[in-house]
């Protein structure tokens, strides 16, 4: 069965509220990880890596939105959605996001892309894969990290 593109639309702005909640006092762990199926790959600027949804990944999550706190993220939004079908339970979407950091009272916005393979499963969707370019890179040249 073929999606609307509203399903991926509501999916990612699903995610990115889980997002937005997990910078506040606590990480929404069960909102971010039903976003991902039980297994994923995750790929960057010279790696690749494989994760469980499981603790470990929840542990993950706690280190990350900390570290995204300490360096002054504020809220993050879905600019643009582009998803290409891959088969009838698979697909590729190209996700725009814009982040809001605040670092000594200023705001900064950061575009950035990510794109996510995700699967079907149970009329669900589920991220199995995203592939990320150089956060930490955006980072320095934006000031929000040393250099």
């Amino acid at each position: 069965m073929k999606r609307a593109k509203s399903d991926f639309d509501a999916f990612f702005q699903s995610y990115v509220r889980a997002y937005n909640r997990s910078l506040g006092e606590s990480v929404d762990v069960h909102g971010i990880r039903s976003h991902f199926s039980e297994s994923f790959i995750a790929a960057g600027p010279g790696t690749v890596m494989t994760g469980d949804n499981d603790e470990t990944f929840t542990e993950t999550l706690q280190k990350g939105y900390a570290f995204y706190k300490s360096i002054g993220t504020r809220r993050m939004e879905v600019t643009s959605v582009e998803v290409t079908d891959i088969d009838e339970e698979h697909y590729l979407a190209k996700v725009g996001y814009q982040a809001q950091y605040e670092k000594d009272g200023e705001a900064i916005a950061i575009p950035f892309c990510v794109s996510y393979l995700l699967e079907e499963r149970d009329g669900r969707l589920k991220v199995f894969g995203f592939v990320a370019g150089d956060e930490m890179e955006l980072y320095r040249q934006h000031g929000l990290i040393e250099r």
